[in-house]
């Protein structure tokens, strides 16, 4: 038998600082690096977040290192 898929590539992962949402239940969370505040309100439930780290694919946000150059 024959498989015309091509195996899947591993994806680069690396430890991420995050914002996740301190309520109970609500599993919402964000990239530090694409969050408009300092301390951002959690966007489903608007409670407080807090900062943790999470292993997630390596992304590069563009508009975070302009807005550093500019700022």
């Amino acid at each position: 038998m024959y498989n015309r898929k091509k195996p899947l590539e591993e994806i680069p992962q690396e430890n991420t600082k995050i914002w996740a949402c301190e309520t109970e239940g609500c599993n919402s969370w964000m990239r530090d690096n694409f969050s408009f505040e300092r301390t951002p309100n959690c966007l489903v439930c608007n409670a407080p977040m807090v900062s943790s780290e999470r292993m997630l694919p390596t992304l590069v946000n563009s508009t975070a290192v302009v807005s550093e150059l500019k700022g």
